[in-house]
């Protein structure tokens, strides 16, 4: 993937710039004077051609950095989950790399914890936001009205 670097490399810097506030200054400085010379242009076709086509090389080119962005993150987190899951005493090492599994089991597990889920919740003491009926609460419990 070192071929892929320089990419990356491109993607991280343009990311960082285009977030800073000095971006969004120059993108509306370039939106005010676009407006101001309107008249000079007598509010021609032209004048319109430019701002159109510039915003839309700008926009299509940001959906590739966005994109980048967002599965080097996600990428990131999902490693991040994974070791958790790993060095968890008793947490389901079949829970990692989920992300990697096709619809239908990503389905079944998703069903098997919401089943889980109802279990625990069928659990707690009517009223309270945790502590099932079988723990002894340490502290009082907030009433749900």
């Amino acid at each position: 993937m070192k071929h892929m670097a320089w990419y990356s490399n491109l993607a991280k810097l343009a990311s960082r710039i285009s977030g800073r506030p000095a971006a969004f200054a120059v993108a509306v400085g370039f939106i005010v004077v676009w407006g101001i010379t309107g008249p000079l242009f007598d509010f021609s076709d032209t004048w319109q051609l430019v701002v159109n086509t510039a915003t839309t090389i700008v926009t299509f080119l940001m959906v590739f950095l966005i994109q980048n962005t967002q599965n080097r993150d996600t990428e990131a987190m999902q490693i991040k989950l994974d070791e958790l899951i790993r060095a968890t005493k008793g947490a389901h090492n079949a829970l990692l790399d989920l992300e990697e599994m096709e619809q239908a089991q990503l389905d079944e597990f998703h069903e098997h914890y919401e089943k889980l889920a109802r279990e625990a919740r069928a659990g707690l003491r009517p009223g309270h936001l945790n502590a099932p009926e079988s723990e002894q609460a340490a502290t009082d419990n907030t009433i749900i009205h």
